[in-house]
């Protein structure tokens, strides 16, 4: 749409903006409409000097300011009718009464001037396609057809007066281009006044950030990223550790549960046909342990008796070579069993209470 012509906001000279929006070009300047409301006005004069320069009606006419235009940049109905006339086009008030009974589609139309409080915008059709150039946006806001007559009626509601321009108007670029082409807006325009307000606040913010940079150097918020970085280290060692440890002490549980059912299955008598309670089973391997825990105090001692200048040694030292073997893998279980029994018992208990 960068082929379209769009006037924004300067001041209030909405009005000028309305008519060169229209138009298609800078055809109007603030100097042109300000001698046309001053044309205006020495018409209106000279009707009521008609009636006698005497007059207290005269004499009032002269003292009351321009209804014309005044030093904001505001120009009337009056000063854009005039302004119009000058290429040959006219302005019919769309929500009156008489043009409504015609019953005329908004679509078939080519072009409305729209006014509110002071406030002069233009909606026209390029190529196949209509436009709102409402001077306080940021771009040319497209409506769908199926969407004018609803965005009018909206206006009419919010006490818009709405007038048709009927005549020809000057051929433009973007007419001829959007003849051939559809655009489609993937985004609305805004309104100036909250694109600046955006812009302010991200001035605002960008000033606030500077000066905390330049307070404290970068280095708070280097500080803090760093410190995000060692507890994210800390906690991954922490969740390895205990996978370890969780690792080693299933080795262990696996490691004593084969050999406590292999030596209670040679050591207790077991009913067949009979399924053991989880009570049951925890008193058979206590049972079992404290029998192990009993002989290996017992060839500690003989140990001792044999050999009383000598200091212990291990089991596997003291017996023979098969015997030596076989109570080394004892001791290596009973390792085992001791570094697990506690987690096992009470799993036990917990099993049992469920």
């Amino acid at each position: 749409m960068e082929s379209i012509f769009h006037e924004k906001q300067e001041g209030s000279l909405c009005a000028q903006h309305c008519l060169n929006n229209l138009l298609q070009g800078e055809y109007f300047s603030p100097v042109e409409l300000s001698s046309i409301a001053h044309q205006l006005d020495e018409e209106e004069r000279m009707r009521m000097a008609e009636g006698g320069v005497t007059s207290e009606d005269y004499r009032t006419f002269l003292q009351q300011p321009s209804g014309n235009m005044d030093d904001s940049g505001f120009f009337s109905i009056q000063v854009i009718s005039n302004a119009l006339k000058v290429w040959g086009l006219e302005l019919i008030l769309f929500n009156s009464p008489e043009y409504q009974r015609l019953r005329i589609d908004p679509i078939n139309e080519r072009s409305f001037i729209c006014n509110y409080k002071e406030h002069w915008f233009t909606v026209r059709k390029l190529g196949k396609q209509w436009f709102n150039l409402n001077s306080l946006l940021t771009g040319p806001e497209l409506i769908s057809d199926t969407y004018l007559a609803l965005f009018l009626a909206q206006l009419q509601q919010e006490g818009y007066s709405i007038f048709v321009v009927k005549g020809d108007l000057p051929d433009c670029e973007a007419d001829q281009l959007l003849q051939m082409i559809r655009v489609q807006q993937m985004h609305r325009p805004k309104l100036i006044g909250e694109e600046l307000a955006q812009l302010k606040e991200q001035r605002v913010h960008k000033t606030d950030l500077e000066r905390v940079l330049e307070a404290n150097d970068g280095s708070g918020m280097l500080d803090e990223d760093e410190e995000d970085l060692q507890r994210a280290l800390a906690l991954s060692r922490q969740e390895i550790d205990m996978e370890d440890e969780e690792a080693d002490l299933r080795r262990a549980i696996q490691l004593s549960m084969q050999g406590s059912s292999r030596n209670i299955s040679q050591d207790i008598p077991q009913t067949s046909g009979t399924n053991l309670t989880s009570e049951e089973l925890r008193k058979r391997r206590e049972a079992y342990f404290e029998k192990q825990q009993q002989q290996q105090q017992q060839g500690d001692l003989s140990e001792q008796s044999s050999h009383p200048c000598e200091r212990p040694t291990t089991s596997s030292g003291a017996l023979g070579s098969d015997l030596g073997d076989a109570m080394g893998e004892e001791d290596m279980l009973q390792a085992a069993v001791t570094m697990s029994l506690e987690t096992v018992r009470n799993d036990l208990k917990t099993e049992g209470k469920k």
